[in-house]
This record gives C-alpha cells, sequence and structure tokens, in this order.
C-alpha cells in the first residue's frame, strides 16, 4: 500500500493569505502540492456548508486562513470567520469527523514564510489522522 497523501481544501482571503501564498512562490519556498487553494475575497465569505461539502466529497482537511483580526479588508470579515469556524468545530463530530481537520489561521500579505510553514505542518497532520471517513464509507 502507497503512504497515504491527504487532499486538502484551503480558502484564503484575497487580501491576506493568497498575496502570501503568491510571495512563497515568487520566493520559491517549496509547499505540499496536495494543498488545494480556493481564493476567497474574504474569510467572512466562507459559508460553513462550503467546508461541509469539501469534507462530505472527500477533503481530509480544511484550511480558511485570512488577515489578521482588526486588519479586515471587509471590517469585520475574519471576527465573522472565527464565529463561524468556532461553532462549525463544535458540529463537525456530528457528521463523523474529527474537529483537528478544521484549521483557521491569519496569515499576513508578507508572511509568505510563515503559509509554506503552516501548510506542511497542516499536511503531516493529517497524515497522522488518516483519511476522511468519507473516502471510507458513506457519511450520511
Amino acid at each position: 500500500m502507497s503512504e497515504f497523501e491527504p487532499t486538502i481544501v484551503a480558502f484564503f482571503c484575497n487580501w491576506c493569505t493568497y498575496t502570501a501564498a503568491d510571495l512563497a512562490g515568487t520566493s520559491r519556498l517549496s509547499y505540499p502540492p496536495n494543498v488545494k487553494i480556493i481564493r476567497v475575497m474574504c474569510t467572512g465569505m466562507v459559508d460553513p456548508q462550503y467546508i461541509i461539502k469539501a469534507f462530505l466529497e472527500g477533503a481530509d482537511g480544511v484550511l480558511v486562513s485570512g488577515c489578521h483580526p482588526g486588519d479586515c479588508h471587509y471590517i469585520n470579515g475574519n471576527y465573522k470567520a472565527r464565529r463561524r469556524i468556532k461553532l462549525l468545530k463544535e458540529v463537525l463530530p456530528q457528521f463523523g469527523f474529527d474537529s483537528k481537520r478544521l484549521r483557521l489561521t491569519w496569515i499576513g500579505a508578507s508572511d509568505g514564510i510563515r503559509l509554506a510553514e503552516i501548510m506542511r505542518a497542516l499536511v503531516s497532520q493529517i497524515k497522522e489522522l488518516g483519511p476522511s471517513q468519507s473516502k471510507l464509507s458513506m457519511v450520511i
């Protein structure tokens, strides 16, 4: 059996984290290719149903990342995201998913190095958890 490679869906804020990912790329910093990035205008626009849908369709982990609290281009979007993620982490076990598979981070536009480190750490954490249950059996 080959080594498990997780699939991770990442929702990145256009103004901060996506720019940090661009900086990491132009700086030739490597991060795992199994992180699939979805660019959103603000983390406050990431509806919890998108995260649940990602898990149900086979994602082993989900990362939501945006501007630091207080630096949101949309005033309070990251505070909204923080509340939603906190509630979603409480609900995920009811769907059969470990809440450790969902992570929220704040990464500024100039934090390309930190972004690469977080993505590597997340991939190794998800590898330890193993494949998502949705890949092994029907969840609902």
